[in-house]
């Protein structure tokens, strides 16, 4: 019997086609902890992420609130850059019509929660979504599952089998998978994700085909 109560999406080139330079951000982010004598200038960036960066600053305990406060300005402001005009990707308004009042529907994302509200009110789909999760309200960013648990804490009459998640990155099926939920992924480089210990259930080609698998 298909137990799926709910649905955990990621926003960025999930729901929304994101215009974010991501690939800026990171080596902006770097640059400045490097300056700074938070990250060693050799550190390999490979399998970093802007998130995982500043995880690995945090972990340092050398970061002041003033320097956190700069940090986190840098992505801010490509987000608020990248999320400009941004539309969805194609499909996700059926989806979401054939999925509302079905499930529980969620939002995850790294992103700050203004930004994440901003954009998905500005498509006209923040009303289908009982609960988005920015980077403010929880204690650390994917790839960890601070935000997967902060959906199983908050909707505690569930358990991890009763969700399933959706991204694009490997970061979002690290989390899911630490948090034990099952990820799917949506046009995901699968290549990435296995090399990083992520071994998606499904690889959408078209974010309708997610009714297949709930």
């Amino acid at each position: 019997m298909n137990r799926i109560t709910g649905i955990i999406f990621d926003m960025d080139n999930t729901l929304l086609c994101s215009k974010i330079d991501f690939i800026g951000m990171k080596k902006e982010t770097f640059h400045f902890l490097v300056t700074r004598g938070l990250l060693p200038v050799e550190l390999n960036l490979t399998n970093h992420t802007t998130s995982t960066l500043i995880e690995e600053a945090v972990r340092t305990n050398q970061l002041t609130e003033g320097l956190l406060e700069e940090l986190w300005a840098i992505p801010k402001k490509y987000e608020v850059s990248g999320m400009q005009n941004a539309k969805l990707e194609s499909g996700v308004i059926e989806l979401l019509e054939q999925l509302k009042g079905k499930y529980r529907l969620v939002v995850v994302t790294n992103n700050a929660l203004e930004a994440a509200e901003a954009a998905l009110k500005d498509n006209n789909i923040y009303d289908y979504f009982d609960c988005i999760v920015g980077r403010e309200m929880v204690g650390a960013l994917k790839p960890l599952p601070d935000g997967f648990l902060y959906i199983l804490n908050r909707y505690n009459s569930t358990s991890s089998k009763d969700w399933i998640s959706v991204g694009d990155s490997w970061i979002d099926g690290k989390a899911s998978a630490e948090a034990g939920i099952q990820f799917i992924s949506y046009h995901g480089d699968i290549l990435k994700m296995n090399s990083m210990g992520v071994f998606p259930s499904a690889d959408l080609m078209d974010i309708r085909e997610l009714l297949q698998y709930v």
